[in-house]
């Protein structure tokens, strides 16, 4: 071959060559470009699978306390009621009986009527409002005094109960008036027990309630047989039975407590008289000032709402003064804001 055709020959090798060479790296740069261009068009989005029930999905804090709150309380309200119920009973049981098939309702019904000569009948509300209209007709004293939890508590001090105790226990004992200790005003109390015409006592069997009123009752030798006893909550069916405008039409009435003022426009809206408002009352350390200034008005009947301090204001009316006076409560307050429309 002649060396000129030759070096044709290793040139055409070399093109050929070049071109493979070319047209591998430019198909292997279009495989890189679309691998590239593929990996810009996926989106990876990271989405959080649905709860298919609230049980599922993770509580909150707040869920979480609730929901623990909720569960010791049904294990503390069911432990109670075994303890307070079906456990007193075993006890009674001698060993190996049992009394099937018997509620602890259809034990305590049983009992209840097996004691039914024991039961002490309350005052009810007509009876009572009765005897409060006689007492204005004819001018008598008559005092109605009620009994809450303040009023107990205040009693209970140091004979039944320690003073941190009842300061635990009656943390708003200050806004009925009362801080203990003070002896003074339980002496007060018992006293205006003695000389109550009508006693309210808490009807129902409910802790520092009626079970702390007969433990302040025998502590302090009061004998409530020798008492005329309601319910104290009579203040307010008093009014659901619609003595309130009995009591008051046509009668001189004296409005006592914090909320006088407010009272007194009330009635006056509906036509009763008002011999007199006296207020504010600042607990029971105020209760000489007021006594002067209810000696000064001259009235046929006396609202009393102040607290701890009705209690003794009302019997006091009635037996120093020859007045009606009924302890009247919070009844004051939901007639002033409508709650227990004049009727």
């Amino acid at each position: 071959m002649l060396p000129v055709q030759k070096k044709r020959d290793v040139r055409r090798k070399k093109s050929r060559g070049n071109r493979k060479g070319n047209s591998r790296l430019a198909v292997a740069r279009k495989y890189r470009k679309r691998i590239i261009t593929a990996r810009k068009k996926v989106k990876i989005v990271y989405v959080q699978p649905a709860a298919t029930s609230a049980s599922e999905a993770l509580p909150t804090y707040d869920q979480g306390y609730d929901q623990g709150y909720d569960k010791g309380f049904s294990k503390g309200f069911r432990d109670g009621k075994h303890t307070g119920g079906d456990a007193i009973v075993d006890k009674c049981l001698p060993k190996y009986q049992i009394l099937p098939e018997v509620s602890v309702e259809q034990l305590i019904a049983a009992g209840v009527e097996r004691l039914r000569s024991q039961i002490l009948h309350l005052l009810t509300a007509e009876q009572l409002g009765d005897r409060i209209v006689a007492a204005l007709n004819s001018r008598a004293p008559f005092s109605l005094v009620r009994l809450g939890d303040g009023e107990l508590l205040t009693m209970a001090q140091e004979t039944i109960m320690p003073i941190e105790q009842i300061l635990e226990e009656g943390p708003f004992l200050p806004y009925a008036g009362v801080n203990v200790p003070n002896l003074e005003v339980k002496g007060e109390l018992v006293k205006a027990i003695r000389g109550a015409s009508v006693v309210g006592i808490p009807k129902l069997r409910v802790r520092n309630f009626q079970p702390l009123a007969f433990s302040v009752f025998r502590t302090e030798n009061i004998d409530y047989h020798q008492l005329t006893l309601t319910d104290s909550l009579v203040n307010y069916y008093l009014y659901q039975t619609g003595y309130l405008s009995r009591i008051t039409q046509g009668r001189r009435v004296l409005v006592v407590g914090n909320q006088a003022s407010q009272l007194a426009e009330v009635l006056r809206n509906h036509n009763v008289t008002i011999a007199g408002e006296v207020t504010p009352v600042h607990g029971v350390t105020d209760i000489p000032r007021i006594k002067s200034v209810i000696a000064q008005h001259d009235f046929d009947l006396a609202l009393v709402s102040a607290g701890v301090s009705a209690v003794i204001l009302s019997e006091w009316i009635a037996s120093e003064m020859g007045k009606v006076a009924i302890d009247f409560g919070h009844l004051a307050d939901a007639i002033v804001v409508g709650e227990a429309p004049y009727r």
